[in-house]
């Protein structure tokens, strides 16, 4: 996440949580193709790959980080170069959880987040709640329509 995003600190990641939600993607998600940290030493992002994405998309990834404060970033992206994220982190442009809507998601435009949870589990079950409701519906429109998921 951007600093020039955050109007407050939101401490060093959660490895242990970004452990947990990588497990419930593997468990929860058949299209999950792979799962990978960007460092073995000091993770700092969980990058979570599909087979397929919404739409024309060949593939996408979710890029997650958790942070110990309970902030967090979860951002799209895609082989047609689609960007989402649904975030939780104090700035000076949008409430504090809020969706960036696709397909560029701008920092200046986020949006309040249709989730309201706060438990990690249950912020990556709604995420994927709504990934995979925007894929099976081929409508990138419905991403951030759900009334509090999951």
């Amino acid at each position: 996440m951007p600093a020039t995003e955050l109007a407050g600190a939101v401490g060093p990641p959660d490895v242990t949580i970004m452990r947990r939600i990588r497990t419930f993607f593997l468990e929860a998600e058949p299209l999950v193709d792979a799962t990978s940290f960007d460092s073995v030493l000091h993770p700092q992002e969980l990058t979570i790959q599909f087979e397929d994405g919404i739409g024309t998309a060949e593939q996408c990834r979710l890029d997650v980080t958790w942070f110990r404060s309970g902030a967090y970033r979860f951002h799209y992206v895609d082989t047609e170069e689609v960007n989402w994220r649904f975030d939780r982190h104090p700035n000076t442009h949008s409430p504090a959880k809020h969706f960036h809507e696709p397909p560029v998601a701008h920092s200046e435009t986020a949006v309040a987040s249709c989730i309201t949870v706060e438990e990690p589990t249950l912020v990556a079950r709604a995420v994927l709640k709504l990934w995979r409701r925007a894929y099976e519906m081929d409508d990138l429109e419905v991403l951030n329509t759900a009334s509090d998921p999951p």
